[in-house]
């Protein structure tokens, strides 16, 4: 047993290796479309056990070559030392790894026919992803659509289904593409044979849909064009600082990180912007809390009379009672601070710990970060009478397609990302960051304006085409009109009913097996509700005169 599972290891680490392929820096898009099928191959046979350890391989290979970045950033601005770094990495990639675990243990337990896996494949992947964006706080980064984010035309249907419609495509082509190799290979799955009528429709079923999806993708593309075309601008100015992070929060360069600031805002005033964005905690002080310094800020606003928003920790309360938040000021251009964002969805051992009660021994393993309080969600920043209020994300926020659907459905007419991704220096976790809010705005059909100390910075229209970008690690202002929407689309109207849907058939699906011990996959089906049987023999190929 051993020998047979160690055999089927290689296929595993393939697969999460090309998935890793897929996603920036290296951003080989195409190999995701392929990616999963050696982990398919080496399901072949394995007992639920053994298939569970194997899809947990595969994880171990993606994650910890995903997120190899977590060690530089724990290494460098945590001060720990490289074994507890690499032991942070392990055991963050370990965690990660249980989702593909899940769905390999899903694949082998429910899917016993050809036909079956074609289909429930992908409803399995997208219902465990699902599931991963929320429990334990939840963590959606390398979630495989946003491994498509430049590919245009397919991701125009995040707009209905969000992200995991494009995870949904990707998986299904490999299901599909796994099942035509069982045919050519005349090797059976799970004792039965892949007959030609099912290998035709195994590889006509996902082209068909695909090319609906790039159909509807040109159609939509047609539209946003159009709608951009009618709709009004805003002029904005993005400042990319590019703050040394170990010397941003040092007392001794409090001003002269303020004044750079200031004199890139002064040059950016010169292009008449009707706002300037400044990146997550661009100001090393508690903004108002600090009058002196604040008033360095304030004074910039009324000499380039702008609307300015500013990233700044904020602090508030009564003496002896005092909350901290990681927050963003609207300030406008007479100096008054009329609008304050407070970020939501805090980082887990960063910006506080999470389960406090049960995890009181654990410390924050960044330093220079502050126990932090959340703030409301979906609350969006007015400013002036006849401009769209902005919905702000801060930092890893934008990866979370909830909260900026919740922004939009609140009425608001532009996204901003305010970020500091100096932690992650040169690796691929910046150009992933910068990937992920693409989506955003194609979900929601919102302009995007994105703003980072260190890069990546940029502008994103609403058909999710990056319109400027800065590199890394450079000082940059970058201005561009910005059209504004007010369409909402399906997903922001409706939100995650795809993974929802998917995550119902996986529960029912496992919970029928649960309640009749071993029983075969395919009695769990029939006992199934009507329309799940009905979607799954119709695609599995059971229909009129088929058994």
């Amino acid at each position: 047993m051993v020998m047979v599972l160690k055999s089927k290891w290689l296929p595993a680490v393939i697969s999460g290796l090309l998935m890793t392929l897929a996603f920036p820096k290296l951003g080989l898009s195409a190999t995701a479309w392929f990616a999963l099928v050696p982990l398919l191959v080496a399901l072949r046979g394995l007992s639920p056990q053994a298939a569970f350890r194997t899809g947990m391989i595969a994880g171990l290979a993606h994650y910890l070559t995903l997120l190899y970045w977590v060690v530089f950033t724990m290494r460098t601005y945590g001060y720990l030392p490289w074994w507890q770094c690499v032991s942070l990495l392990v055991l963050l990639a370990a965690y990660l790894a249980v989702y593909p675990g899940l769905f390999a243990l899903a694949v082998s337990r429910l899917c016993r026919k050809p036909g079956q896996l074609v289909i429930l494949a992908p409803i399995f992947w997208v219902a465990i992803e699902y599931v991963r964006s929320f429990l334990f706080t939840g963590f959606p980064w390398g979630t495989v659509g946003y491994s498509q984010f430049n590919r245009l035309h397919i991701i125009q249907i995040s707009d209905m289904f969000g992200v995991y419609g494009i995870s949904f495509l990707v998986v299904l082509f490999n299901a599909a593409l796994y099942v035509l190799l069982l045919f050519l290979a005349g090797k059976p799955w799970r004792g039965v044979p892949v007959d030609r009528w099912l290998a035709l429709k195994a590889v006509v079923a996902p082209l068909v849909l695909i090319g609906s999806c790039l159909v509807y993708g040109a159609t939509r593309i047609g539209a946003m064009d159009e709608a951009v075309r009618n709709a009004s601008s805003l002029r904005v100015a993005v400042v990319q600082g590019n703050i040394d992070q170990a010397r941003k929060w040092d007392p001794a360069f409090q001003i002269a990180t303020t004044k750079k600031y200031v004199g890139l805002t002064l040059t950016s005033a010169a292009r008449n912007p009707d706002l300037v964005v400044w990146p997550e905690t661009a100001t090393p002080f508690y903004f108002e809390a600090s009058p002196k310094l604040t008033r360095l800020v304030t004074d910039t606003v009324r000499r380039a009379g702008v609307h300015l928003l500013v990233g700044s920790p904020s602090v508030h309360g009564e003496a002896g009672s005092h909350a901290y938040y990681n927050s963003a000021f609207m300030v406008a251009p007479d100096g008054r601070a009329t609008g304050r964002y407070d970020k939501v969805h805090l980082v887990p051992f960063g910006e506080y710990v999470p389960f406090k009660r049960v995890l009181s021994f654990v410390g924050k393993m960044v330093a220079q970060v502050g126990d932090f309080s959340a703030g409301e969600k979906g609350r969006t920043l007015a400013w002036g009478e006849a401009n769209p209020p902005i919905g702000v994300q801060i930092c890893f926020e934008i990866i979370f397609p909830g909260l900026s659907r919740s922004l939009v459905k609140n009425g608001a007419g532009l996204l901003v990302n305010l970020t500091n991704d100096a932690w992650f220096g040169r690796s691929g976790a910046a150009f992933q960051h910068f990937s992920m809010a693409v989506f955003r705005a194609v979900e929601n059909r919102r302009s995007l304006v994105r703003c980072a100390n260190t890069g990546i910075s940029g502008f994103v229209d609403p058909a999710g085409r990056i319109i400027a970008r800065t590199d890394l690690f450079e000082d940059a202002v970058v201005d561009r009109p910005v059209p504004v929407l007010s369409e909402a689309s399906m997903y922001t109207r409706m939100g995650d009913l795809l993974p929802m849907a998917c995550l119902m058939v996986l529960g029912v699906l496992a919970g029928r097996f649960m309640i009749g011990g071993r029983e075969p996959a395919g009695d769990a089906l029939r006992d199934s509700p009507h329309w799940i049987k009905r979607l799954i023999s119709r695609l599995a190929g059971r229909g009129p005169g088929r058994k």
